[in-house]
């Protein structure tokens, strides 16, 4: 079972967390647990979302792209690389 915490602490409500979280909450996933979360510590970054256990946070999300990562990184099994979020995953992300 996989999880989405989306930020709902301050920065992130600024920066639009809000409608993202909604943004996933419309679209129902198998097996995928949807919630907002209190804060990831990645403040100025955001929205952050954190797929768990995964492990992969991706930052900078707008509610246009939570299509992208249901389908391609829930349903799909496949990283959304450009939407990586660098400090934790600096590898990963496409230049």
């Amino acid at each position: 079972m996989k999880c989405i915490r989306v930020c709902q602490n301050r920065t992130c409500r600024k920066q639009g967390a809000a409608k993202v979280l909604a943004a996933f909450e419309v679209i129902s996933v198998p097996d995928v647990t949807i919630i907002g979360s209190g804060c990831l510590g990645q403040c100025g970054n955001g929205p952050m979302v954190l797929v768990v256990p995964d492990m992969v946070w991706y930052s900078g999300v707008h509610p246009s792209e939570v299509s992208l990562i249901i389908e391609q990184h829930l349903l799909g099994n496949q990283i959304v690389t450009k939407m990586l979020y660098h400090r934790f995953h600096p590898q990963r992300q496409k230049q």
